[in-house]
């Protein structure tokens, strides 16, 4: 995924960081200086739902706008198919695990 923050702030008019999360904290998220300069700066590796949610309605957007799908990076990261006669068609082959059975909960 690629995070379009920056872009979508400028595209309001929204030049600094300062200047988002004054908006974002009228619209009821506090986000500290370090949290907003990642945001800011680089891409997230997480963000909780009800803050990009704030961040879409201070920006007037879809989460959709804020992050960009990269399919060329997904299909990198596949290992190559091996073509087999027998699973060419199939899909993965579920087996099932055996081991020490679970005990009982307390009663």
């Amino acid at each position: 995924m690629q995070w379009n923050l920056r872009l979508k702030a400028a595209e309001r008019g929204i030049w600094k960081s300062t200047e988002m999360r004054r908006l974002l904290a009228e619209a009821g998220l506090e986000i500290s200086a370090g949290k907003m300069s990642a945001l800011w700066t680089g891409t997230p590796t997480s963000i909780r739902l009800d803050d990009l949610d704030v961040i879409c309605a201070v920006l007037d957007c879809d989460p959709t706008a804020l992050l960009i799908r990269e399919p060329e990076k997904v299909a990198a990261r596949r290992p190559p198919e091996q073509e087999t006669a027998t699973a060419s068609n199939a899909g993965p082959v579920v087996a099932p695990r055996f081991g020490r059975p679970r005990s009982q909960p307390p009663l």
